[in-house]
């Protein structure tokens, strides 16, 4: 691990503060220290970040940042330019644009990340809709393909795919060549998912009960594999949807962190369960998945075959209502805000 990057030794910046645990009012905005680049690392000027659902929880005082992140500063995600380099950084200089994820403290103007995590930003993509790509799609690229093994001709049941994660999955799973399936709540998302992304098989699902239409559109087959946003219940389900030798990733609990589930159909369908998170990861294991996430994913968005989906850009002194929106469960993407420059 990189040493904690240091604060109080520098200039002040902006940034969000978590001034207490509770709702989105404790979110404020205040001037405090500058992180400082320290060996290997590299500071970056935050042009845009983006809401994601650890950072409700941290703001809640239910998921804590890591030892080498600030404590009270929130965010996971960044689209910036470097701004300096510690000793030993390599691979980027001074200026270069660059996205990537942090292990929090991007809810600010400045942002101190390990070298080796950054990846330059494609030529025509804007720091707003940067600041939405990199959470969701190394999420779902490390869930889909690195852990899940998705295949060409494989079916993918995605769940919550109106999601950041759910709509970079559904385009990554086409992108590879498999047929994905995906469970939103509301009509307003399926129909988005059908014009947008081009996802005819989308399901407007009240609950987990979906297992009747995914048999019928794999033939009784079942898919061959789940990336799970929900958790809880939907968990159970799928093990009903998935086919011998099927696999489920779980990667989200908002639907409960407990159920109730046939342990025979694990059996008898010799189903893989996989849970993964990105957040308390090694940083050896986070410079993997952003190296395979700049060969593997970056192309495709620089050829336009996957793109970023925002469903609302605020600035960063709007984060408690940026947390409102994404609590309500109403967006379609991600929730992006942005700093003045």
């Amino acid at each position: 691990m990189t040493e904690p990057s240091r604060r109080g030794e520098g200039d002040r910046m902006k940034a969000i503060v978590v001034a207490r645990p509770g709702g989105p009012e404790v979110l404020e905005l205040r001037d405090v220290d500058a992180p400082l680049a320290g060996k290997g690392e590299v500071r970056v000027r935050v042009h845009a970040t983006a809401v994601n659902r650890a950072d409700l929880l941290q703001r809640r005082g239910l998921y804590p940042a890591p030892p080498d992140s600030p404590r009270d500063i929130p965010g996971l995600e960044f689209a910036g330019e470097v701004e300096s380099l510690g000793d030993g950084a390599h691979d980027v200089r001074v200026g270069d644009k660059v996205f990537g994820l942090a292990g929090g403290g991007t809810y600010a103007e400045l942002v101190v990340v390990p070298s080796r995590t950054v990846v330059p930003m494609p030529p025509g993509l804007s720091f707003a809709d940067a600041a939405a790509v990199p959470e969701a799609f190394i999420t779902a690229f490390d869930a889909l393909v690195t852990q899940g093994r998705l295949a060409a001709g494989e079916d993918v049941l995605i769940s919550a795919a109106g999601s950041g994660v759910g709509t970079a999955g559904v385009q990554l799973a086409r992108a590879v060549g498999a047929r994905p399936i995906g469970t939103v709540r509301t009509a307003a998302k399926a129909a988005r998912l059908r014009s947008e992304l081009g996802l005819p098989d989308a399901l407007v699902v009240e609950g987990p009960a979906y297992k009747d239409a995914i048999r019928e559109r794999t033939a009784g087959r079942g898919v061959a594999l789940v990336l799970e946003l929900v958790g809880g219940s939907y968990v159970a389900e799928d093990l009903e949807c998935v086919a011998h030798k099927g696999r489920i990733v779980l990667v989200g609990l908002v639907g409960g962190a407990r159920v109730d589930m046939d342990l025979g159909l694990v059996l008898r369908k010799r189903i893989s369960l996989t849970g993964t998170v990105l957040r308390a990861r090694s940083l050896e294991e986070k410079i993997v998945a952003s190296q395979l996430f700049a060969a593997h994913v970056v192309p495709l968005l620089a050829r336009g075959l996957v793109r970023p989906v925002v469903g609302a850009t605020m600035p960063l002194c709007d984060a408690a209502e940026a947390h409102r929106l994404t609590e309500a469960n109403d967006t379609f993407g991600k929730v992006v805000l942005t700093l003045a420059q």
